[in-house]
């Protein structure tokens, strides 16, 4: 687990996670109902605050955000 995995891991788990799901890097975020919605929004801001990385509106797909391992490959490219 990278470093971004496992910060991304820690504050999905601590701060949005809404029923108590374990969350791995490939956990399903979405389609599991571990994060809803409002979780996403929160996930995008974070990683804007913690990363320095812009997220556009049309950056958040089921692609990039899915899972913890697809967050952490979207942030990766845009700080390489």
């Amino acid at each position: 687990m990278t470093t971004i995995d496992a910060r991304l891991t820690n504050f999905i788990t601590d701060e949005v996670v809404v029923d108590g799901t374990a969350v791995g890097p490939d956990t399903d975020l979405l389609l599991s109902g571990a994060v809803d919605s409002l979780g996403v929004i929160r996930i995008t801001h974070w990683i804007e605050d913690e990363f320095g990385v812009t997220v556009e509106p049309g950056d958040v797909t089921i692609e990039n955000f899915q899972t913890v391992a697809k967050i952490a490959a979207f942030v990766g490219e845009r700080t390489s």
